[in-house]
């Protein structure tokens, strides 16, 4: 059986994350969407998403073919249907296909959007989903994603062993170090959550972790550090300051002093020293955030929702943002006061004025950013770039 991870409904409310990857390719806890589908299922499964996106994820059908939605968690109930599903058939829940199971044809059909003539059942309806419908849920579902992680990855595995010049407050097997990782004279807290280190993590001196923490591997932990749950801090990341519930994706900096709560900071952003982040209005209210699918802010039912960073997004130093701001891709957002609450995609400026980052300058820093971790900005990526310039225009007319 082929297992094929699709962009759904949720797709355009999860942008500006989703400009520069598929739904499932997002990471939520320590591993991808995609990557919690592997394991737990114990085969390699392909992603369905947006034409420009789609050569760098191939997708191969075979004669029977499970198709999920790209937001869902897995979970033991939903993997328990989905074991039982028969042939030809689709789940639905509220009028939206979440799951299916097709031949090579109709599967082909459905992910293209075509109405499939098969059997129809509604045995999603009451099951405790897991699905990220928005940006806030990756943050709002790391608490419980961190926990699944770190059971997965750490069942019958030994840690390597913790330097007696740190403190360990709570129980030793809610701590994991994979090979490679140096840590030294740092307090680590697991009595709130597990904390995970991956290989060739580097954690640096005075560090302050409260679990559930992960960062992946090739991490680095600034000295003194506060580091709250739930937070990611994804591969190669550089972090620093004090980080309250927040999900890094690979290759970002917040190397230096400053808050950031709340939020999720998207692939090679970099934020500048002294950046706050607000995550709570004066008043306690309902925080309002941008909305693509709305086209304006809206309600999130949430007191606590921080900054939303997209892929290579750039921050100079002493930014403050409002609550619940949203900054896309490759904007450059600098100078002193409040920036505009929702900065489109190749925004360049700050409160002082706002125009347009030229595509040529913006994929200059890219490439002087990635070549400084050795990696290679490639034709694709400049792709990427011309695209999501394109398909954000609408929004920056306004300046």
């Amino acid at each position: 059986m082929r297992v094929v991870l699709f962009d759904g409904a949720a797709r355009e409310a999860l942008l500006p994350l989703t400009y520069s990857r598929p739904v499932a390719d997002l990471r939520v806890g320590i591993l991808t969407i995609a990557e919690k589908w592997s394991r737990r299922l114990d085969r390699g499964v392909d992603l369905y998403t947006q034409d420009y996106l789609q050569d760098e994820y191939p997708v191969e059908l075979g004669d029977d073919n499970l198709l999920i939605d790209g937001s869902l968690l897995p979970s033991d109930e939903l993997i328990g249907l989905l074991r039982d599903l028969p042939p030809n058939s689709i789940e639905n829940l509220n009028g939206e296909a979440l799951v299916a199971r097709l031949s090579a044809g109709p599967a082909r059909e459905f992910l293209n959007g075509a109405e499939v003539e098969v059997n129809q059942h509604g045995n999603l309806a009451g099951m405790p989903l897991l699905r990220v419908n928005r940006p806030a849920d990756l943050f709002l579902l790391n608490d419980r994603s961190l926990r699944d992680d770190f059971a997965l990855l750490t069942e019958g595995r030994q840690s390597a062993p913790l330097s007696s010049t740190n403190t360990l407050i709570g129980p030793t097997d809610q701590l994991f170090l994979e090979e490679g990782v140096t840590l030294e004279a740092c307090t680590i807290n697991v009595t709130s959550g597990p904390v995970y280190f991956g290989r060739d993590a580097v954690v640096l001196e005075g560090c302050l972790i409260r679990g559930p923490v992960a960062a992946g591997a090739g991490a680095v932990l600034k000295m003194g550090a506060k580091v709250y749950g739930a937070t990611t801090i994804g591969p190669s990341c550089k972090v620093g300051g004090e980080i309250n519930n927040v999900v890094f994706y690979g290759n970002s900096n917040k190397g230096h002093e400053g808050f950031l709560g709340n939020a999720v900071v998207g692939e090679w952003c970099n934020i500048g020293a002294d950046t706050n982040a607000s995550n709570l209005k004066n008043d306690y209210g309902d925080v309002k955030v941008w909305s693509y699918p709305a086209g304006r802010r809206v309600s999130t039912g949430l007191m606590f929702h921080g900054l939303i960073l997209a892929d290579h997004a750039k921050v100079g130093i002493n930014t403050m943002f409002t609550t619940g701001s949203v900054v896309g891709f490759s904007a450059n957002v600098f100078g002193a006061g409040f920036p505009p609450g929702f900065l489109p995609s190749f925004t360049w400026g700050g409160a002082e004025g706002l125009q347009t980052y030229r595509i040529d300058k913006a994929i200059a820093t890219a490439e002087r950013m990635m070549e400084r971790r050795g990696v290679t900005f490639t034709e694709r990526d400049r792709k990427l770039f011309e695209r999501v310039f394109a398909d954000s225009e609408r929004y920056r007319r306004d300046y």
